[in-house]
């Protein structure tokens, strides 16, 4: 039987194939507040701005392709039994064909009900618009967990961390709650992997800690190779 990895990922992984991250920027996503596009309140103030706010980001997305830190991760399910839990909205991890993705913050080529959150849709193309209704005649929002809602798939993912032999962070500065609080769940025994450029302080004094301090792209075909000659 496949030893279980679990891997967390964030929009470092993601920004290797182009995509913009808000927290590079002081606060701003491409000229955004956060709290003007990424929050229930922005949804209530002004749904229009929200709206082209994630058009523009399905946009970008619909173009980006996964790098050589995606595939690798696709790799990695040669040896292990993978499961993905990311930070990221983008479906790259999907197309790089990875079996296993869990969605903590949502995903930005689905629209959801404002009416009954159970009913989500796939979008087809860039655009979600006003008018653009579900089946209860409510209108669509972004299938996104903003800033200050609930995040739905918290639980499922704890469950999979409680279950790591292995587990590794990519691409995250680990400053993002509650999926930063991962960490916790993790076995004591089960070896932690860290890849990321500079490495959070929060991971101080965590047992069976190893660091790779690349970019995503770079740290995760070291570890590939790394677990190639282990297993």
């Amino acid at each position: 039987m496949k030893k279980k990895i679990v891997v967390l990922t964030g929009a470092g992984i993601s920004a290797e194939s182009g995509l913009a991250t808000f927290r590079d920027s002081g606060g701003l996503w491409e000229g955004y507040k956060i709290e003007d596009v990424a929050t229930p309140e922005a949804w209530h103030k002004n749904k229009e701005l929200v709206l082209e706010f994630y058009n523009l980001r399905r946009k970008a997305a619909q173009n980006a392709k996964p790098n050589s830190g995606h595939k690798a991760l696709v790799a990695l399910e040669t040896l292990f039994d993978v499961t993905i839990i990311t930070q990221n909205v983008d479906n790259l991890h999907e197309q790089a064909r990875s079996s296993a993705v869990i969605h903590l913050h949502g995903e930005l080529f689905k629209s959801r009900s404002t009416a009954d959150e159970h009913l989500i849709y796939d979008i087809k193309g860039w655009e979600l618009k006003p008018g653009d209704l579900c089946e209860k005649g409510s209108q669509l929002r972004p299938h996104i967990v903003w800033f200050g809602e609930a995040v739905p798939l918290m639980d499922r993912a704890i469950r999979e961390v409680r279950k790591a032999e292995l587990f590794v962070v990519v691409g995250t500065s680990l400053q993002v709650y509650p999926a930063a609080g991962l960490l916790d769940y993790v076995p004591e025994a089960s070896p932690k992997y860290i890849i990321d450029p500079a490495i959070p302080m929060v991971v101080e004094g965590i047992s069976n800690l190893i660091t790779i301090q690349e970019k995503a792209t770079v740290g995760l075909d070291k570890l590939l190779k790394e677990l190639k000659t282990k297993f």
